[in-house]
């Protein structure tokens, strides 16, 4: 079934989670169901970001790529994935040339270096929370510290704002703390924890 994942994702076949985890090597596909967003909610959140083609999207903390590859294929947007794990960066890109995706690019560095300018939209399923809550760590390949937690949020926070009128935001497990007050919350569904957002004031 992997070889046609994308395929009946692109023609909005429902696709199990489990499934779409087995294009993933058994050394990853364990930290699935934790750190990857789950496939309906990829699909729910992409289709809100992307609202004409060729729009910009930026997943904050891509791991293995998995949003940015469901959103490729299931909208005309162009997304692009900042993972600063050279493992998880390294797997996003053998499965996307695997699959021959279009549409994606994976920058492997660390959120801080990337000017938020260049994009459209944003993602953010909390990449920084495992500062706070280690016992949930992916690995040990990357230091884990609360201070890290403030920087990195401050940091999404402040590019954010910076952000014109009408930029969407899809937050995912989230405690807020990277959304700036000038972002209007258009939905939200506790029970699945995604909110979905619109910048509607200057700061």
């Amino acid at each position: 079934m992997s070889e046609m994942i994308f395929k009946y994702i692109e023609k909005g076949i429902s696709i199990e989670d489990d499934d779409f985890d087995e294009i993933y090597p058994d050394e990853i596909r364990p930290m699935a169901f934790t750190h990857f967003t789950p496939v309906e909610m990829a699909i729910k959140a992409a289709k809100f970001l992307v609202q004409k083609t060729g729009m910009r999207v930026l997943d904050i903390g891509s791991g293995a790529g998995k949003f940015c590859m469901i959103g490729s294929v299931c909208t005309d947007g162009h997304f692009t994935g900042v993972e600063q794990r050279d493992n998880l960066h390294e797997m996003a890109e053998e499965i996307f040339e695997k699959y021959k995706l279009k549409n994606i690019d994976f920058i492997n560095s660390n959120i801080t270096q990337i000017d938020f300018s260049d994009y459209d939209a944003f993602y953010f399923f909390n990449p920084f929370y495992e500062n706070i809550i280690q016992f949930e760590k992916i690995d040990d390949l990357v230091d884990v510290e609360t201070d890290l937690y403030d920087e990195y949020s401050n940091y999404v926070k402040n590019q954010l704002d910076k952000m014109p009128l009408g930029t969407r935001l899809v937050t995912f497990f989230s405690a807020y703390d990277e959304v700036p007050e000038s972002y209007k919350l258009i939905s939200k569904d506790d029970r699945q924890k995604i909110s979905m957002w619109e910048k509607s004031t200057l700061p």
